[in-house]
């Protein structure tokens, strides 16, 4: 089964993002308190811990939840797999995809440090449909 292992936010643009232990998420907003967050198509990033075990193969640094900025780590799904307008069930909430990867910043903490960031490729964006309060370990589930 997939499942939400972590849900991350920064109150600033520019910082990393940080763990938090539940998140509201509001309809054309996303992660209420989370600085990306706002009326577009990229309101929620997700990646999957698959992805980031890849890059940590390569590293002798420990990777953390949120240091590929992402909102929300997963586990159990091939999010980079799922088409645009895909609609997933991340425990109460209902999201749909809206793009997959994202064009990477030269000054990517990450890409300096590891020589490569994952979340161009197999990071996912999705905007939320229905609100919720989200916990890691909430399910997720495709809609049909």
């Amino acid at each position: 089964m997939a499942e939400i292992l972590a849900i991350c936010i920064s109150e600033r643009k520019g910082i990393q993002k940080h763990p938090v232990p539940e998140a509201e998420l509001r309809p054309d907003h996303g992660i209420v308190g989370d600085a990306h967050a706002g009326n577009w198509h990229r309101q929620v990033s997700l990646l999957g811990i698959e992805s980031v075990r890849k890059v940590q193969e390569k590293i002798d640094f420990p990777l953390k939840p949120g240091d590929f900025a992402e909102n929300i780590l997963t586990e159990g799904i091939c999010l980079y797999e799922l088409p645009v307008g895909q609609r997933l069930r991340l425990g109460p909430v209902l999201a749909e995809v809206t793009q997959i990867g994202k064009e990477c910043h030269s000054d990517c903490a990450i890409r300096k440090a590891a020589g490569d960031c994952v979340m161009p490729r197999e990071g996912i964006f999705v905007k939320i449909l229905e609100g919720g309060v989200l916990r890691p370990g909430d399910p997720i589930i495709l809609e049909p």
